[in-house]
């Protein structure tokens, strides 16, 4: 069997990739040369729509703010499996019923995990909160 009468020629794609190259560097060339030049105070400042920009950008982030975002991502794609068993409940009948509840029950359980060791604690604890409020103000704690 000859390849050379079912083998599409290739002049077409490189045509077709100097023609795209040739519009960018007209694009890029024209914009160098018509562009305008100036350099004012605000040139090299970011643009925020509209706002002045105050201090750095640089905040360092607590890790719990991480910990959050992969729980959320981790319990989102969870969810997707549930819809995804719920799209299909009639043709999987009971394995499938008896399937994702043991996935629901486990999903739970590390639910229950990562609540008691404290992954969902985003801010300050409130019973120290109070204690020390309580030591303030005399109050027997």
């Amino acid at each position: 069997m000859d390849t050379a009468e079912h083998s599409a020629p290739l002049w077409p794609l490189f045509l077709y990739g100097l023609i795209v190259l040739s519009l960018v560097g007209a694009m890029l060339g024209l914009s160098y040369v018509l562009g305008q030049r100036h350099k004012e105070r605000a040139t090299d400042d970011p643009y925020e729509g509209g706002i002045l920009s105050a201090g750095s950008a640089r905040i360092r982030f607590s890790s719990q703010f991480y910990l959050v975002a992969m729980l959320f991502v981790i319990f989102d794609v969870e969810t997707i499996f549930i819809f995804s068993w719920a799209i299909a409940f009639r043709e999987l009948g009971w394995y499938g019923y008896a399937g994702v509840m043991v996935f629901l029950i486990l999903l739970l359980v590390v639910l229950i995990y990562e609540w008691r060791a404290g992954a969902l604690d985003f801010g300050p604890d409130g019973k120290k909160i109070l204690k020390a409020y309580k030591r303030l103000t005399g109050q027997k704690v």
